[in-house]
């Protein structure tokens, strides 16, 4: 299952499955990605502890990290903080005549490109680690989704399930809106589009970034470092 019930997690999910280069598949158990971890406590911090995770990468601003806390110490664990986005922006105010898909598409390309090395950075945790890592921001969407496209295409898995692996979040868009409603400090939510995943968003992402840079082992090539060996360590690590 590719949803992993979780009573405070909205949007914790295993990254295996997904056919991908040469004929293999991305390895079950050894890939998760995640919305904030800081929630976990009881019976949900029993069942994360027994999936054997022992990475965990934090991609939300300093400030959100300050403010709501990061996952829970552990012996098991190896906690970085890694920052991938140097911008905010503004989503519950927007007019409902704006297309979330377009809108998410030129956001994520903006985050990636003037993020390269720090997503570099955490490719190449994800490829040291021995044992399994979830990655997450703060909705598991958005720079969560930005992560697991980029990692899933030097897995060498189809643009196809990387979109579709991104708008399975779409599924639970409608908790989110609820969740910011139930707050009362939080503006008014407005725009039709706030917490959506459409999947033509993230083929838009995919597209400008083939047309940026042709691939994304060129993309990783930006952010400072030697793609081929990169691309070879997450393979012999993630592909069954």
């Amino acid at each position: 299952m590719r949803h992993l019930p979780f009573a405070g997690l909205r949007n914790f999910r295993d990254l295996g499955g997904y056919p991908a280069a040469g004929g293999r598949t991305v390895a079950w158990k050894r890939l998760y990605r995640s919305d904030a971890l800081c929630v976990l406590d009881g019976d949900d911090w029993a069942r994360f502890v027994e999936l054997g995770v022992g990475t965990v990468i934090d991609l939300r601003f300093p400030s959100e990290v300050e403010q709501h806390g990061r996952v829970p110490q552990h012996d098991s664990l190896s906690y970085h903080h890694v920052s991938i986005q140097r911008h905010g922006y503004e989503q519950t105010g927007l007019d409902a005549s704006v297309d979330p898909a377009e809108f998410f598409a030129e956001r994520y390309t903006e985050l990636a490109t003037d993020g390269a090395a720090e997503i570099v950075s955490v490719l190449e945790i994800i490829a040291a680690s021995p044992q399994p890592v979830v990655f997450h921001c703060a909705a598991g969407k958005d720079r969560t989704g930005i992560v697991a496209a980029v990692l899933l295409s030097l897995l060498g898995v189809s643009d196809d399930d990387v979109a579709a692996d991104y708008a399975l979040t779409d599924l639970i868009a409608h908790e989110f809106v609820a969740d910011w409603r139930a707050d009362p400090r939080n503006p008014p939510q407005l725009w039709p589009g706030y917490g959506r995943a459409p999947e033509k968003a993230m083929r838009g992402f995919l597209a400008a970034m083939a047309d940026t840079h042709g691939s994304m082992p060129e993309f990783v090539r930006t952010g400072g470092v030697d793609d081929a060996k990169l691309v070879s360590a997450l393979r012999e690590r993630y592909l069954d």
